[in-house]
C-alpha cells in the first residue's frame, strides 16, 4: 500500500509503538511529524526516520506546549486541515498497587492519559482533513483486571470514552475517531515508567504465559493497526481495536 502524499502527526513517536507507525508510514511515502519527551529517544528517532521527517519536543500536560506543536504542523505540513492522521499515542504507566498509589503518581498519570490526550485533540481535530482520522492508544487495561494498573486503567477508560464522543462530535467534519489497544508488547520499557531491568523480564515473562497466542506483540504490528484505522478502515469510527494476541477474549489461563 502506498501513502505517497499522505501525512501524519504522531503524538508519542520517539520510540515503541509510535516510532514503529512512524517507520511504517514513512516506508510507504507518508510524510510524518513525530513528537516526543525525552531528548535522547528524540535524538534517536530522527536518526532513524531521517531527515525526511522531522521529531520535536512536545509535553502534552502543557497547553503552551500544545499550542507549540499546532504551530509546527503547520509550518511542517501547511496551514489549514492538512493532516491525514492523527495519532495520539503518548502515556504514562506506572506499575503500583492500589494501596500504594501517591497523588503525584495520580495527577502525572491522568495529566498525561487524560488531560493530555483530550486536549491534543481538542487543539489538532481542526488540521485533520476531511476523510482524515484520529487514532488513540487505549490500553487492554481498560477491559480487564491487572493488579497494579488501577489508576492507568483507569484514564484508559477516560480516553475510550473519549472515542465515542469525538467520533459523534467530529463525523459531521468527515472525521472518523477510533482507538488501538494493544496487550502486552515488546517495547523497551513494557509501556511502564520506572520499572528495574528484573521487573521488566518477570512483566514479560507474565505477559508471554497470559497471552494465549503464546507470545507477546512486536511494535510493527500494532503499528499495522494503527495505520489501518487511519487509513483503510474508511466506514469504521467510534471503535477500540484489540490488538492483544486474545488475551481478553480468550483469557485460557
Amino acid at each position: 500500500m502506498s501513502y505517497t502524499n499522505k501525512t501524519a502527526l504522531i503524538i508519542g513517536g520517539s520510540h515503541g509503538i509510535g516510532l514503529a507507525t512512524a517507520q511504517l508510514l514513512q516506508s510507504q511515502g507518508a510524510k510524518v511529524l513525530v513528537t516526543g519527551r525525552s531528548p535522547d529517544p528524540i535524538r534517536s528517532a530522527q536518526a532513524q526516520l531521517g531527515p525526511a521527517a522531522k521529531v520535536i519536543p512536545c509535553d502534552i500536560t502543557s497547553l503552551p506546549s500544545i499550542d507549540t506543536l499546532v504551530e509546527a504542523a503547520s509550518s511542517f505540513f501547511g496551514t489549514g486541515r492538512t493532516v491525514d492522521l492523527l495519532f495520539i499515542n503518548a502515556g504514562y504507566a506506572a506499575l503500583e498497587p492500589f494501596a500504594d498509589v501517591s497523588e503525584a503518581s495520580f495527577r502525572r498519570t491522568f495529566d498525561t492519559n487524560v488531560f493530555g490526550a483530550f486536549f491534543a485533540a481538542q487543539k489538532l481535530a481542526p488540521t485533520v482533513r476531511s476523510g482524515g482520522a484520529i487514532v488513540f492508544t487505549t490500553s487492554v487495561a481498560n477491559q480487564m483486571g491487572i493488579p497494579g494498573m488501577s489508576v492507568y486503567a483507569a484514564s484508559k477508560a477516560a480516553v475510550h470514552s473519549f472515542v465515542q464522543t469525538l467520533a459523534a462530535e467530529l463525523v459531521g467534519m468527515q472525521v472518523r475517531v477510533n482507538a488501538v489497544s494493544p496487550g502486552f508488547v515488546r517495547t523497551p520499557t513494557m509501556g511502564v515508567v520506572g520499572a528495574s531491568k528484573e521487573d521488566l523480564v518477570e512483566f514479560e515473562g507474565q505477559g508471554v504465559k497470559s497471552t494465549p497466542m503464546g507470545r507477546i506483540a512486536e511494535p510493527e504490528e500494532v503499528a499495522r493497526a494503527v495505520v489501518f484505522l487511519g487509513f483503510e478502515a474508511t466506514f469504521t469510527t467510534g471503535e477500540q481495536l484489540v490488538v492483544d494476541g486474545g488475551l481478553t477474549t480468550l483469557r485460557l489461563h
